[in-house]
């Protein structure tokens, strides 16, 4: 328990930095004279980075038991990469640094993934990582509401807000170094339990995959409906990372709850995920209300595939083996969500209604290829 709570307040912290910064990159871009379709690709090919080379960094973890290493050398590269946005003042260098920021988090996920599945298994996993996501989106609601109080005090001085995020970020390093002497070992080899003897090969870990690349590819980027909402004048910028926190605070309630739903029902929770991401496309709406309304359901869609998307690769796969599992599942992640950032800004620029009917089908496709397992699947051990 204590390590996850460490893990949980580093998360915290990082949250600050760089979901302060998700939160406001939309509007940002286009003060820089960005399209959608340009904000599209950079919400794309950021994730993409932060996604697809797990596979990597998970296979490098396991073989060379670095976990530590690796997490530790990730969260640096992204508490850094964010406050030097504050520094820059065109649209390819903003790229990079989003990049950068991205490469970060591949660089740590799978290892630090694996350190926790390894101290969640007493507890579930559904819950210790439902513990863990909702740890981490408390630092996930107050980086957004940082960012709003500066953007007003401001007036919409995005540099200096970025630059503010130097402090949460120091600090997430030395919360880490904390949280390392909770737990100094990697993870260990372990008995079957149940679930958890099953690998990432089999069949239905493999229509696991294609679930996630649909339920991912058809989940409208934040940055996109920032960009709407700023753009079309729905609302003000300061209140856009108002609406990222709100998102956010459902989003840290979510995981505990289809945490505890996952341990008892196993994968039929994530039934519900791709209903929430439909409701969220409520967001490019004209109307206030609605567009906040909408941020409830894109959090509770964004809580289950932060907690309990991930709590599933970790009983599909042994411990030994889990920082690899975790690479495959995020390249597949990673991959969807640059098809779909740039599918979806593309579309957005030619036709709102027609960008919503492509996001409705993957999402229909996404539900239809996870009915088989959760109608015969069984939980957890």
């Amino acid at each position: 328990m204590m390590t996850i709570v460490a893990f949980g307040i580093v998360s915290l912290l990082a949250d600050i930095v760089y979901e302060g910064a998700r939160s406001v990159i939309g509007p940002y871009l286009l003060t820089l004279g960005a399209t959608a379709g340009v904000v599209g690709v950079v919400a794309g090919a950021g994730e993409f980075a932060g996604y697809a080379l797990r596979s990597v960094t998970g296979f490098v973890a396991d073989r060379t038991r670095a976990y530590w290493t690796l997490t530790i050398a990730g969260y640096a590269l992204t508490v850094i990469a964010v406050p030097l946005l504050g520094l820059v003042g065109r649209v390819d260098l903003a790229l990079a640094l989003v990049v950068a920021e991205r490469l970060g988090k591949a660089v740590r996920s799978p290892a630090r993934d694996a350190l926790l599945a390894d101290a969640a298994e007493p507890l579930g996993m559904g819950w210790g990582f439902g513990l863990h996501e909702a740890l981490d989106q408390t630092g996930a609601v107050t980086g957004p509401i940082l960012l709003a109080a500066i953007l007003a005090a401001k007036q919409n001085d995005y540099r200096f807000a970025f630059l503010v995020l130097a402090i949460p970020g120091a600090l997430t390093l030395i919360a880490l170094l904390v949280a390392r002497r909770q737990m100094p070992a990697g993870p260990h080899a372990s008995p079957s339990n149940g679930a958890g003897s099953r690998r990432l090969g089999n069949d239905t870990a493999r229509r696991y995959l294609v679930f996630v690349f649909f339920a991912a590819i058809g989940f409208a980027p934040f940055p996109l409906i920032a960009f709407h909402l700023s753009d079309r004048h729905i609302v003000g910028d300061p209140q856009i990372p108002l609406m990222f926190a709100l998102a956010m605070a459902v989003d840290a309630l979510a995981a505990l709850i289809s945490g505890k739903f996952y341990d008892r029902r196993g994968l039929r929770v994530l039934i519900v995920m791709p209903f929430f991401t439909m409701l969220a496309l409520f967001s490019f709406t004209s109307t206030p209300w609605v567009g906040w309304a909408a941020m409830v359901a894109w959090g509770a869609s964004m809580g289950v595939q932060e907690s309990t998307m991930r709590a599933a690769v970790a009983t599909l796969s042994p411990s030994t083996r889990r920082a690899t599992a975790y690479g495959i599942f995020n390249t597949s992640y990673g991959i969807a969500l640059l098809a779909g950032g740039a599918t979806l800004g593309f579309l957005y620029e030619r036709s709102l209604a027609v960008m919503v009917a492509f996001a409705i089908a993957v999402q229909i496709a996404a539900f239809l290829v996870l009915r088989p397992i959760v109608t015969t699947g069984e939980p957890p051990g």
